[in-house]
């Protein structure tokens, strides 16, 4: 069973050099909290794995901006200035990986596999270094399985057991981020009995939730 912590607690868990799983996308669905939390407290040395790095005030954004980050896997960089000058000047490592391969390996990792196969990156430097098998006269890439230290998720609602529901598109990448790491913090607006949630509603089940952080 998780445990309810409250944001002192949250923030203590991810430590210097740890590698985090971000839900959310472009801000929208994102542990915002904790990671207000994280850029109060200045834990540094972060990689961080996430769709987007959403903006300079924003999001995850925001740990990039205070220099709190020292390498980034993701898709998509377009509207954070800050990750885009800190890559510039060799301040930040920017690994962009296509959307749909990045969160197909990063469900690998949470599915036990050892990789997925993909034609996503042939012939481009996607493609560099990595392995091409073909299948049926088909070439793919193997991606390997992504995984990290921590997962800082958002949800709408959890029961005491840990299951989660998400709120219309707030739910984006978070049930994928929410099965690859070692330990994975969901932030709430509530936390309900066992039972007051639809079992046909829950997305994410508990067994991948270790702590749980109410927000009301």
């Amino acid at each position: 069973m998780p445990k309810i912590i409250n944001l002192t607690k949250a923030v203590s868990i991810v430590k210097e050099g740890d590698r985090i799983l971000f839900g959310g996308f472009l801000s929208v669905g994102c542990a915002e909290i904790i990671i207000d939390g994280l850029v109060a407290k200045g834990t540094s040395d972060l990689e961080m794995i996430v769709i987007a790095t959403d903006y300079e005030n924003k999001g995850v954004g925001k740990l990039i901006t205070n220099r709190q980050v020292k390498k980034v896997i993701t898709s998509h960089i377009g509207t954070n200035k800050a990750t885009q000058e800190q890559m510039n000047n060799n301040e930040l490592t920017v690994e962009l990986v296509p959307q749909g391969t990045l969160l197909e390996k990063i469900r690998a990792a949470g599915s036990g596999l050892g990789g997925i196969l993909t034609p996503t990156g042939l012939g481009t430097v996607v493609a560099e270094g990595k392995q091409i098998i073909k299948v049926d006269g088909n070439s793919y890439l193997l991606e390997k399985p992504l995984s990290a230290d921590v997962a800082l998720i958002r949800a709408y609602k959890a029961d005491k057991l840990g299951n989660l529901i998400y709120r219309k598109t707030a739910r984006n990448s978070n049930p994928i981020m929410a099965m690859a790491a070692k330990i994975t913090i969901v932030e709430v607006d509530e936390v309900v009995e066992v039972g007051a949630i639809d079992a046909e509603e829950i997305v994410t089940p508990g067994i991948f939730v270790d702590f749980i952080l109410p927000i009301t």
